[in-house]
């Protein structure tokens, strides 16, 4: 993936071809910078595994192959200057997003089985261990939502139209987006709680290493319960931020132009987190106290 996502890189600099309003090589890119990430996480979290190690080894191997396929259809169709998802414009078109979408449920269902494995797996640090497994669901709840991608948009009909399934809600694909992430400004876009649950799997074990490597500077940090305590918050606040998004997507608003809506729903989110914070520093025991 590392490798794809230097060739990739390369093909943005050197292909000035756009595909649906983006660079052609732009979705290798971020594909295999986004299976980076994922594969040192769930390689990362393997490791802690004392049971079922073998169960969890092929499991991995199922997710680094399955991955693979993918990259290569998405790389070859870049090249060729064709989409690869959502493409029925030839029985060959067809037959790669067919099997993509084969790749796809055997990968969810590979890391489904890790994240089972550790939810069954005994880890000392107790902190670490819900980030991990939180991180897990929340990554395989990311990853799903790429199913509601794949429904038939408005206008499209299965077995006619040359593309069937869309990023966007309430508009149309290669609108108006935002820089980098290609994220829909006119209207709801399903990539962004896609990318929200995907990356709880690096974020939330993130947590846990800062509040580790800050724990000999705060005392109170030394405490295993509260570290516990500030994972679970916020692994809360995070399944919140995922439904928020996802709840914004679904009703076509793009990211950019939240409604009251959401702007109360995002209060009530960090007046929880605000109040969970306080409570779980609160409850540490004097002792630990400055």
């Amino acid at each position: 993936m590392a490798v794809t996502a230097v060739m990739s890189a390369v093909g943005l600099l050197v292909d000035d071809r756009v595909l649906v309003g983006a660079p052609v090589w732009a979705k290798p890119f971020k594909f295999s910078v986004s299976f980076v990430a994922y594969c040192l996480s769930l390689a990362w979290m393997l490791s802690f595994l004392r049971r079922g190690r073998r169960v969890g080894w092929w499991a991995g191997t199922v997710v680094a192959v399955t991955g693979l396929v993918e990259m290569v259809i998405i790389t070859g169709q870049a090249a060729r200057g064709k989409r690869s998802h959502f493409n029925h414009e030839t029985p060959f078109d067809t037959a790669l997003y067919n099997t993509m979408a084969v790749t796809v449920a055997i990968l969810w269902a590979a890391t489904l089985v890790v994240a089972v494995l550790l939810l069954r797996a005994r880890i000392a640090d107790r902190a670490a261990a819900w980030a991990m497994r939180c991180g897990l669901v929340l990554a395989l709840a990311g990853a799903a939502v790429g199913f509601l991608m794949t429904r038939p948009a408005p206008g499209q009909r299965r077995g006619v139209s040359k593309v069937i399934g869309a990023h966007s809600v309430g508009v149309p694909d290669g609108g108006p987006s935002m820089p980098l992430t290609g994220w829909s400004t006119t209207g709801g876009d399903l990539r962004v709680p896609h990318f929200v649950g995907m990356h709880a799997l690096q974020l939330l074990p993130a947590l846990v290493m800062v509040l580790t490597g800050l724990a000999p500077r705060f005392a109170r940090l030394a405490d295993d319960r509260l570290r516990l305590r500030l994972v679970l918050l916020a692994s809360g606040a995070y399944a919140a931020v995922f439904a928020l998004v996802l709840w914004q997507a679904l009703r076509g608003r793009p990211l950019t132009a939240p409604d009251e809506a959401m702007w109360g729903a995002a209060g009530l989110i960090l007046t929880a987190v605000a109040l969970g914070t306080y409570g779980s520093f609160a409850s540490v025991p004097k002792e630990l106290r400055p």
